[in-house]
């Protein structure tokens, strides 16, 4: 880039947000991230700028505050959003679906009108596989239709999707990158930032990484009765940092006016039985384990097929899996208790 753009990174303090942002200081680009730190950590984000040598501006607030999005993008002549910022546990969404409509998708409404009176059109958009919905068959392909959603988080995902298809229609002069990513884990590999989740993990990988490191006393894989090899789960996991050089990959595309999705992916699926023996290989750390009862709403397999995001994003995963579980362990065995370690 000619000139220094600046981006703003809403949820930019959590996992993916906080790994997107040094990929975006790293870029060249100027960055402000807002955060409420309900799921995000201030010190993530000061360790990016140790990592980057370059600082970003930090607002702590909420993207459902009008006056603070407001301020943001009268201070600061914003070249595009991305929007990371919402509640994300599936199992949390079940029980307290109003909250999660509310912070989703009337966050994203109060952030989208925000930027039309600021006359900021361009957002790449943190959606997920799980608008591809139940009845959808694999490979998912972005040619797919949206399909049944399982849960109040993918539906929530859903529902801005259309939102912004709806608003492109409305306006010519919108930008869109909808980024349906699958299951990112792993970490910088420094060591410095990763996935330290608020509570009781919902996602496979920072649980296995407690239960290495002491925190819990052992793993609880939901289901071994799968139609799959191993009869547990089989997901498509990639690594964090190929997923954040998918958002800077995605700032480029936004001249391309009109909405677009992209699946972000490494097209192979992997079992839970798989990812845990794969962490023991490499980091020679036993995992205590338990198969339990299934989980409600998980499916038994899906993947991506990614040719779509190399062929007009010019991306592809390039880490595998071994270097998801160096990286994940290099980052929890540094900081045991996360962020509060040090």
């Amino acid at each position: 880039m000619s000139e220094a753009k600046t981006i703003l990174v809403t949820g930019g303090a959590g996992y993916i947000g906080s790994h997107t942002v040094l990929c975006c200081l790293q870029a060249g680009y100027e960055v402000v991230v807002l955060d409420n730190l309900s799921n995000g950590h201030r010190e993530a984000v000061e360790r990016v700028e140790a990592i980057a040598g370059r600082a970003a501006t930090f607002v702590q607030g909420d993207i459902q505050d009008e006056s603070i999005l407001d301020r943001i993008f009268s201070s600061h002549v914003i070249e595009a959003v991305i929007h990371f910022a919402g509640l994300k546990a599936v199992g949390e969404s079940v029980q307290k679906p109003v909250e999660y409509y509310t912070v989703n998708v009337g966050g994203t409404l109060s952030l989208l009108a925000a930027m039309e009176r600021a006359e900021v059109c361009n957002i790449v958009f943190s959606s997920s596989a799980t608008v591809y919905g139940i009845e959808a068959p694999t490979p998912y392909q972005e040619s797919l239709p949206r399909g049944t959603t399982s849960n109040p988080y993918g539906a929530s995902k859903a529902m801005i999707e259309r939102i912004l298809e709806d608003l492109c229609v409305s306006n010519a002069g919108w930008s869109v990158v909808n980024l349906r990513y699958f299951n990112p884990i792993g970490a910088h590999e420094s060591g410095r930032i990763g996935e330290d989740p608020q509570g009781i993990p919902n996602n496979l990988m920072p649980f296995i990484a407690q239960v290495a490191v002491g925190r819990r006393p052992q793993l609880s894989i939901f289901g071994g009765d799968y139609s799959t090899a191993d009869g547990t789960c089989r997901r498509d996991y990639l690594h964090v940092m190929d997923l954040a050089e998918g958002h800077v990959q995605a700032l480029g595309y936004l001249g391309n006016k009109g909405c677009h999705a992209f699946n972000l992916g490494t097209g192979t699926p992997v079992s839970v039985l798989e990812m845990v023996h794969a962490f023991e290989r490499v980091t020679g750390v036993a995992i205590p384990y338990q198969i339990v009862e299934r989980r409600a709403g998980d499916l038994p397999e899906f993947w991506a097929d990614a040719q779509l995001a190399e062929t007009a994003l010019g991306w592809s995963a390039k880490r595998d899996l071994d270097a998801m579980m160096e990286d994940t362990w290099r980052w929890q065995s540094a900081n045991p208790k996360g962020f509060t370690s040090q």
